[in-house]
Parts: structure tokens; sequence; C-alpha cells
């Protein structure tokens, strides 16, 4: 019989290494269903991993990588603070598209307007927006105990709707012919957050890099990331140390969704370009596998990050020169998170061969 035993203390040697197993994992079935799809299993990996990088049109992909990291970063280091701390936001993608529809908001009141300060004043809007999203789960949580999980994810729902209604109402271009979307904010140069379109570079890059060296002086220099750690490590010992439960959870929830409208702003006013039905890419889901990918430790998620814009491009090319369907790329995604967590149980469990008798 297969019995799990568990290990006096956590094996760091897993730890660390089960990012690379799972990958690894990743490949290997992933390899299995491209081959099941009738593709060529290793041209298909070869193409996905490969060809952005060191491929004939490297140099244009390069770049579209990082502008793919910086929302995923952006989301996943606001999701991990809360996630050390036993705080689930599963709403990231509600909050992004919030900090986009207030953003772009903020910027189109303004058109045509040519000033310096309007794209400050977008990213603030983007960030406040994102924040009281989130503050929504959170101040219930807080003052009615209700699960943090099912209302943000809940308001994902809203958020969608929320997004469609101002695509086709508010927000709606008055010269798009009838069509549903705002203007292109790339056409409007003061609310556009590109710092160099030609080379592929946008303010949301600068946003992603800040806010990991944030999170980590933060979460290793400063008390409240010592309360943050000891409440996810230790619940009870953070209550006998003083730990105010519910001015943390406004923290870890409030610097999550504002983190998360950033990246909507950065992104809406950038790559997207505009306020669409199908502005929401799946950000905010995506980015939970790049935290726990990442171990939630912030040089991690930034690593995590770009492999995962990495499967995004090289999937997107894989699509177009192997014929792969989309929803195959995004199975091979999920799979990541799935071999992460299946294996991350061996951190704390050893596997051990018993005969049944002895069982």
């Amino acid at each position: 019989m297969i019995v799990l035993e568990k290990r006096p203390q956590p094996s760091r040697a897993w730890s660390l290494s089960t990012p690379l197993v799972a990958v690894i994992a990743t490949m290997i079935a992933g390899g299995l269903l491209f081959a099941v799809l009738g593709k060529n299993p290793f041209l298909a990996i070869e193409t996905i991993f490969w060809e952005p990088l060191f491929g004939e049109f490297a140099s244009y992909y390069r770049p579209q990588l990082l502008v793919k990291a910086a929302p995923l970063v952006l989301i996943a280091i606001g999701l991990s603070l809360g996630f050390k701390a036993g705080i689930w936001n599963i709403g990231a993608e509600g909050q992004y598209i919030v900090g986009a529809l207030c953003g772009a908001g903020t910027g189109l009141a303004f058109y045509p307007l040519e000033a310096w300060y309007i794209f400050p004043l977008m990213v603030i809007a983007g960030a406040i927006g994102g924040l009281l999203w989130a503050m929504i789960p959170a101040l219930l949580k807080v003052k009615f105990g209700t699960n943090e999980i099912l209302v943000s994810l809940m308001l994902v729902y809203v958020a969608e709707q929320l997004l469609a209604s101002m695509s086709l109402g508010l927000l709606k271009n008055p010269q798009g012919f009838g069509f549903p979307g705002s203007r292109n904010l790339n056409d409007y140069p003061s609310a556009t957050s590109w710092i160099n379109q030609d080379a592929g570079l946008h303010w949301g890059m600068a946003a992603a890099l800040i806010a990991v060296i944030f999170a980590y002086v933060l979460l290793n220099r400063h008390m409240l990331g010592f309360h943050i750690r000891l409440t996810g490590e230790a619940p009870r010992a953070a209550r006998f140390a003083g730990v105010n439960p519910g001015r943390l959870i406004l923290f870890c929830l409030g610097a999550s969704g504002m983190l998360a409208g950033l990246a909507g702003l950065f992104e809406v006013a950038g790559p997207s370009g505009q306020v669409s039905i199908d502005f929401n890419a799946g950000y905010g889901f995506t980015a939970i596998i790049v935290a726990f990918l990442g171990r939630l430790h912030p040089v991690g998620i930034l690593l995590a990050g770009l492999l995962m814009a990495l499967t995004y491009i090289g999937g997107e090319i894989a699509q177009g020169n192997l014929g792969l369907p989309a929803a195959a790329i995004q199975v091979f995604q999920g799979m990541l998170l799935f071999f992460l967590l299946a294996f991350d149980l061996l951190t704390n469990y050893r596997i051990r061969l018993k005969t049944r008798e002895a069982a």
C-alpha cells in the first residue's frame, strides 16, 4: 500500500524544487494532450517555450513577454499578501475590470484635452477603483464574517456586467458607428501608458517592478509584513501577539484590489487600448497560478509571471503555426497549478510503501 507519512519538518528541498518539477510534469502531460489532438508534442512544446525567446521573430516577441507579464505580476503580488495571511481574494478579475473602467473613464472625461496631469489622474482613479471594489468583501468579512472567497468571486460577474454596460453605454465611442467599445486610448496621447510603443514598453512594467520591491521590503523588513506572515503560519500566536485581524483583512484585500486596479488601468491605456465587452482576459484568475508558482515570494512571482507570459505568447504562436485550439493552451496553463498543488503535498508528507499486513 502507498501511505502518506507526515514529515517532522517541512522539506526545504521539495519546497524549492516543486515549481520546477511542476513545470516539467506540465510539459510531459501537455505533450500527451497535444499528441491526443493529433499534433507533434515535441514541436508544440518547442514552439511554446523556445520560439518566443530564440525563434526567428524573437526580437518582436521578447518585449511582448514583459507586456504580458506586467499585469500578472502586479495582480499576483497583491494576492500573495493576502494568501500569506490566509485571506483569500479570488475576485481580482473584478477589481482588474473596475480599475480599468475607472481609469479609462477618467481619461475619456478630459477628451480631447491634452495635458500632462491626465494620465496620473487615470492611475489614481484605477487604483481607487480596484481598492473600493475589494473593500466590499473586506468590509463584509470584518463586519458580518462573510466568506471573502465567495463574495469576491461573485463580484467578478457583477464587474463583467458593468463592463458590458459601459461598453454599450456611458463609455461607448460616439464616433464608433454603433459598435460597442470606447474610443481607442492609444489615439489619445495624454491617456496612454506607453513609454515607448515601438519598443513595447509601458508604465505597467515599471509598476510591476516597484510592486515586487515594495512587497519584498514589506514582508522582510517591516512589522506589518511580520504580522502577515505570522497570521498565516500561526493564527493563534498572532492573536496573542496583538495582531488586529480586521485591520489586516482590510489592508490585504485593499492592497490586492489596488494593484489589480492598476493592472487594469495600465492594460486598457496600453496593450488593449480601449474598454470593450471582451476586455477582461482572465488575468485575475491566471495571477492565482502565478502567485502559487512563485511560492508567494515577490522575486518568485516575478519569475513565475515571466514564465506564464511565455506560455501566453508561445501558445498564441502554437495556435497560429500548429493549429492548436485556444482551449488546449488554457488547459496546459491550468496544469501548472494542478501539478504544483499535487507535488506541494510532498513538502509536508513523504510517500511510504507498506505491505497490507503492516499497514
